[in-house]
């Protein structure tokens, strides 16, 4: 295990398109893995987010500029920690 978080997504994109998909060719391919990026990043909730889509998490975010998105009553840690000055 190298990297917990990128090989929880690709777990996740091989569950959830490789394995249900049938693909008919390069662009097919790539049209698929799109519209699956697209609902991932802007239409699904994400419970690491405060089951919030991403898109909108990013846009809470800079909206407010902390990167210490609410989620509901409790507040969830940072999104990731902040590098001393100078590093």
């Amino acid at each position: 295990m190298q990297n917990g978080y990128v090989e929880s997504f690709n777990g996740r994109m091989r569950d959830e398109l490789h394995n249900e998909s049938l693909f008919f060719g390069l662009d097919h391919t790539r049209s698929a893995i799109a519209q699956w990026a697209d609902d991932d990043n802007n239409f699904r909730p994400h419970s690491s987010l405060g089951y919030q889509a991403p898109a909108d998490n990013a846009g809470i975010i800079a909206a407010t500029g902390s990167n210490t998105p609410q989620c509901g009553s409790f507040t969830l840690p940072p999104v990731a920690p902040i590098a001393p000055t100078g590093v």
